[in-house]
């Protein structure tokens, strides 16, 4: 009998399980960019420990393995940032990715401070760019942040103001 995945929010407990996965995560975009000195793979477990209590993070586990972990938090203008959505490799193309940006949209859809959803990628990032694409996200700006690397930033409104703003 096979485990399922599940979904909640993460606790204090999570953060090394967190870090280590986010370190093997973000390899591939060290590497896609030839920069192994990006913020995901120099962050300590204190500054992750911080960010944690800042935000709202989700994990998916598989049994009592975190495999998937994303990260939000609305700031002053009621833009809800999601970050570091990460999957573990292996569990890469079936679904979770979508299901944790699903869950968190889902969660910050029910605060009223969150007037829109808003992410950011590197321009390179293929796979993360089908994702959030598919998922509703459009472009609004790319900002060139170092030679051969631009940042591009995607937003979406909360479907339930969407679908109010259109009847």
């Amino acid at each position: 009998m096979g485990m399922s995945v599940t979904i909640s929010a993460a606790t204090a407990q999570d953060a090394e399980q967190i870090l280590k996965l986010q370190y093997l995560c973000y390899q591939g975009e060290a590497e896609l960019y030839g920069d192994y000195s990006i913020e995901p793979l120099t962050q300590t477990l204190d500054d992750l420990r911080a960010e944690l209590g800042r935000s709202h993070t989700l994990v998916a586990r598989l049994g009592d393995e975190v495999v998937a972990s994303v990260r939000a938090a609305v700031d002053e203008a009621g833009t809800a940032r999601i970050a570091k959505l990460i999957v573990h490799p292996r569990m890469q193309r079936h679904g979770l990715g979508g299901r944790l940006l699903d869950a968190i949209e889902a969660y910050f859809a029910g605060e009223p401070a969150a007037k829109r959803f808003q992410l950011f990628t590197g321009h390179r990032s293929e796979g993360s760019l089908r994702l959030y694409r598919s998922h509703g996200y459009a472009l609004v700006a790319t900002e060139q942040v170092a030679p051969g690397f631009a940042l591009v930033t995607l937003q979406k409104e909360p479907a339930a103001r969407t679908l109010a703003a259109s009847a």
